[in-house]
C-alpha cells in the first residue's frame, strides 16, 4: 500500500483554481502565500502560461516556496 502525500501543491491546481491572476509576478506572490499556508512539498507539472514566464521560471517558483515555507 502507497502512502498519500498530503500538503503537496501543484502547479496546474493553482492555475486551475485561479484564473484571476495575470501575470507571472502574481502567481510567485501565490506561491508564496501557500507555501506559508503550511504546503510542504510543490509539484511543478505545467509551465505557467503568462506572456512574462522567465526563462529558468522553475527556479524562480522553487526559490519563492522555499523562502515563504521557512518564514
Amino acid at each position: 500500500m502507497q502512502a498519500q502525500v498530503n500538503n503537496m501543491l501543484c502547479l496546474s491546481e493553482i492555475l486551475l483554481q485561479h484564473h484571476e491572476l495575470k501575470s507571472f509576478d502574481e502567481l510567485v506572490s501565490l506561491v508564496e502565500e501557500k507555501a506559508r499556508g503550511g504546503e510542504l512539498f510543490f509539484q511543478m507539472d505545467v509551465r505557467p502560461p503568462y506572456l512574462d514566464t522567465p526563462e529558468g521560471w522553475e527556479d524562480r517558483l522553487e526559490a519563492a516556496f522555499a523562502a515563504a515555507g521557512k518564514r
